[in-house]
């Protein structure tokens, strides 16, 4: 141990009883699917928790850590056709769609995708990410958050202080941003190389939770 460095944090203790999601959450982390808890279904279930910042992270099969995982299967489902419900406009030419409801933002032209789907993570709760058509109108490469003093590396700000920019957390971490579309920052690389100022943006649909 380091010089001052105090005793490694213990990991929380497990949850013993099955969560109300317990088969849903079995199948999706391809464990037995009985509907009972087991330590290793415990343990599983913990990991993905701690991975993705769901707190109590205790291996509980609960509605958010279901909800979570429910939606990563909505994104998986999209596959490369995101806007096959056409809910995006494809009378705009470049546009970036934001979809609440899967979690997913992807850039077409017209009808043909440019790039994506890729997972984003929006507004929370009291603090969503507003809906309807926008245009990015200032981009920073550097922005640091003058509210909240954090760095907003690749912002592309669309509509007041919401804009899409880089975050190191998971995309399905929940509750969610302060309004902003949080992106890996390989995926806000490629928009902030792929789009401008005068593009439109397009957000709809209901973020789970909201």
């Amino acid at each position: 141990m380091a010089i001052g460095a105090g005793p490694a944090a213990a990991a929380p203790a497990c949850n013993a009883k099955k969560g109300p999601h317990q088969k849903q959450v079995e199948k999706f982390l391809g464990r037995p699917v009985d509907g009972k808890q087991s330590k290793a279904d415990c343990r599983a279930i913990r990991a993905f928790q701690q991975k993705h910042g769901i707190s109590p992270g205790i291996g509980y099969a609960g509605p958010l850590t279901w909800q979570v995982m429910n939606t990563m299967i909505q994104q998986d489902a999209a596959g490369k056709n995101p806007n096959k419900a056409g809910k995006c406009p494809v009378n705009k030419g470049r546009i970036a769609c934001v979809d609440l409801t899967r979690q997913l933002s992807w850039i077409q032209d017209g009808r043909t995708l440019k790039f994506g789907p890729v997972p984003v993570r929006t507004g929370r709760d009291g603090e969503e990410t507003r809906g309807g058509l926008k245009q990015i109108y200032w981009r920073n490469i550097d922005h640091v958050s003058s509210i909240y003093d954090v760095p907003m590396p690749y912002a592309q700000f669309f509509d007041g202080g919401q804009a899409f920019h880089s975050t190191t957390k998971s995309m399905w971490n929940p509750p969610g941003s302060a309004g902003c579309v949080n992106m890996r920052p390989s995926d806000a690389k490629t928009y902030w190389n792929m789009l401008k100022n005068g593009d439109d943006v397009y957000v709809y649909g209901r973020k789970p939770g909201t």
